[in-house]
């Protein structure tokens, strides 16, 4: 089956979906970026790459897939994750299968006030939530809280921690200023385990399963920002795997609540009453995944034969234990580029 990745740069969702679907096995794995310099283009997991027109992506993708004889599509980016899924019916038209949410959840997950309303109107306990148009909304609002976008912040992207209301409304200012729409989060504290959930669901609504990672930072890889009394982690997760049942049984409730059909990745704290809070909802295959492969919950390789129809369905049992993360280094002594 032939695979295309849309979004490789390093150390991120692109190269670890193809590492994924390598430990699965099966697969001819193809990858694209709008970068000649995108990690992936030397990653020796892909069969082939390509550089991508940035001005006329969605052209550009369909006609690469058409010459690559590609049958299944997946998104290795969260704005690839979007424009794939604004222009599904040109990609189902072409016969390849899309390897990702609903556009519904994608939309709602997307918009962080939305989906956290949302959730709150179902009863899901969340961080108290505000949407910011100008940097006086955040008067009353209780600190210390979290300032970040409303859109385009998976991975901790933009995330500041601010312990007075006058360090909110200047980081406010910032994002405003610079074309963003902020919201407010309460800050929820680390000490009692962050963590990052993988929930699959299948196209009927159902879920094949999920994934937890109690979050470690002893690695200065995993955390984006410390101070006194506080804590962002990065993008890049690494920990502990375990049953965590309590912790996914909520995440779960999530999935169901926003109406997935494909991968969501969860990630949230325990607050001080003991309850999973979540601060980041991505209607998408996780950084992660690869680790989550590792211990025998391949998510990926799972939906994609699930959805079409191939081949032995994988188990998602898992081995517990303690699954940890680097960097890789490679040399070029030329960029790909756009051919």
């Amino acid at each position: 089956m032939k695979v295309m990745i849309a979004g490789i740069a390093g150390a991120s969702l692109g190269t670890e979906i193809a590492k994924s679907l390598r430990l699965a096995g099966g697969y001819t794995i193809y990858g694209c970026d709008i970068s000649g310099l995108a990690y992936g283009h030397f990653d020796p997991n892909f069969t082939q790459t390509d550089v991508l027109d940035r001005d006329n992506y969605i052209t550009a993708l369909r006609q690469v897939c058409a010459h690559r004889g590609i049958d299944v599509l997946i998104a290795g980016a969260e704005k690839t994750m979007s424009l794939i899924s604004a222009h599904a019916m040109q990609f189902e038209a072409d016969d390849i299968q899309i390897c990702q949410n609903n556009a519904n959840v994608v939309e709602v997950c997307s918009h962080k006030a939305r989906c956290f309303e949302m959730l709150a109107q179902d009863g899901i306990a969340i961080p108290k939530t505000r949407l910011l148009q100008t940097p006086g909304d955040l008067d009353g609002f209780k600190m210390p809280c979290i300032i970040k976008p409303a859109t385009d912040s998976g991975g901790s992207a933009y995330v500041f921690f601010a312990a007075t209301p006058g360090d909110a409304k200047l980081y406010c200012s910032y994002l405003i200023a610079n074309g963003q729409i902020p919201v407010a989060q309460s800050y929820v504290p680390h000490d009692a385990g962050e963590f990052t959930i993988g929930v699959l669901s299948l196209p009927d609504g159902s879920i094949a399963g999920s994934i937890a990672l109690r979050r470690s930072f002893e690695s200065k890889l995993s955390v984006s920002a410390q101070g006194d009394g506080f804590l962002i982690s990065s993008g890049i997760s690494q920990g502990e795997i375990r049953n965590f049942a309590r912790v996914r049984r909520t995440a779960e409730t999530i999935a169901r609540a926003v109406g997935s059909t494909g991968p969501l990745n969860i990630q949230g704290r325990i607050a001080p009453d003991g309850k999973f809070m979540p601060f980041e909802i991505n209607p998408r295959f996780s950084a992660s995944t690869y680790l989550r492969a590792m211990a025998g919950f391949n998510e990926i390789d799972y939906f994609i034969k699930h959805v079409s129809k191939s081949g032995v369905q994988p188990s998602l049992s898992i081995r517990e234990g303690w699954y940890m993360r680097s960097l890789d280094e490679t040399f070029t002594e030329q960029r790909k580029d756009i051919e």
